[in-house]
C-alpha cells in the first residue's frame, strides 16, 4: 500500500479533471467517475497513465440513490484488479451542479435537483463508500465561496447546498475520528471552468472577479487543483473538520 489512490466523482472534467491530473503529478493513482461524458473521462486516464500513474474510470450517476451499492461493488472489483487492494486512501467528492434561483422565481424542482446532487447524493455515496476508505484516509468536500459572500449572485439554493455540505462536514469529521480520517470542506471562489454553462470563463465576469479579489485575477482550474492536492498531502495530515477557502481573496 504504498501508492495513494483518490476517488474522485465527476472527474472528467473542470475541476474534477484538473484535481485528477495534479494528484497525478504528484504521484497518486486515481479513480474517476463519470456521468455522460465518457470519452471525456477516457481522456483524463490515458492523460494519468502517460504520466506514469494508474487510472480507472467508472460510471455513476450521483443522483441514482439505489445504484450505489453496485457502484460499491465494481469499485471493489476494480481496486482489486488494478491494485490487489480492497480499499482507497482518499474521497474528493467533486460531483455538483449549479441552478440561478433568484429571490422570488425559486420553484420546488430547483431546490429538488440542487439538494438532490450536491447533498443528498454526497452524502448517500460517502456512506456507501466509508466500508472501503481506508483507516487514516481523508475525505474532501466541495463547498463554495458564496457560503461566505453573495457577491449579488442569485444562487441562493446553490449556496444554501453548500452551506450544509459545510456542517456535515464537521459531523462527519468527528464521527470518523477514531479511524484517523479526516474530513474538509475545500469552497473556490469563481474559477474559470464550464461549470454552469461556462460563464465563469468569459472574460467579462473574470474581469469583474478580478476586480473584486486581493490577489487581482479571477480563479483557475488549477489554482483549486493545487489545494486539493495540498488537502490531500502528509504535509495537511493534522488539518481536519475545516472550511478552506481558495479564492484569491475575493469580496474581502
Amino acid at each position: 500500500m504504498t501508492e495513494k489512490i483518490t476517488l474522485i466523482t465527476g472527474g472528467g472534467r473542470g475541476l474534477g479533471r484538473s484535481a485528477a491530473l495534479a494528484l497525478a503529478d504528484a504521484g497518486q493513482d486515481v479513480v474517476i467517475t463519470y456521468r455522460a461524458s465518457a470519452d471525456a473521462a477516457a481522456e483524463v486516464v490515458a492523460e494519468i497513465q502517460a504520466k506514469g500513474r494508474k487510472a480507472v474510470a467508472l460510471p455513476l450517476d450521483t443522483t441514482e440513490f439505489d445504484a450505489f451499492p453496485a457502484f460499491v461493488a465494481a469499485l471493489r472489483e476494480t481496486l482489486t484488479a488494478t491494485w490487489g487492494r480492497d480499499s482507497f486512501d482518499h474521497l474528493f467528492n467533486n460531483a455538483g451542479i449549479g441552478i440561478t434561483t433568484p429571490v422570488g422565481q425559486t420553484t420546488a424542482e430547483q431546490i429538488d435537483q440542487l439538494f438532490d446532487t450536491n447533498v443528498k447524493g454526497v452524502m448517500l455515496l460517502t456512506e456507501a463508500l466509508l466500508p472501503v476508505i481506508a483507516d487514516g484516509g481523508r475525505i474532501l468536500n466541495v463547498s463554495s465561496g458564496l457560503v461566505r459572500y453573495t457577491a449579488g449572485a442569485p444562487y441562493g439554493a446553490y449556496a444554501a447546498t453548500k452551506g450544509a455540505i459545510e456542517v456535515w462536514t464537521r459531523y462527519l469529521a468527528a464521527g470518523l475520528g477514531a479511524r484517523g480520517i479526516a474530513v474538509n470542506a475545500l469552497a473556490p471562489g469563481a474559477t474559470a471552468t464550464d461549470f454552469g454553462g461556462g460563464y465563469l470563463m468569459s472574460d467579462e465576469f473574470q474581469k469583474q472577479v478580478s476586480s473584486v479579489t486581493a490577489l487581482g485575477r479571477g480563479g483557475q482550474a488549477d489554482d483549486i487543483a493545487l489545494a486539493v492536492v495540498t488537502l490531500l498531502s502528509p504535509s495537511a495530515r493534522w488539518i481536519n473538520a475545516q472550511r478552506v477557502e481558495a479564492s484569491g481573496g475575493a469580496y474581502l
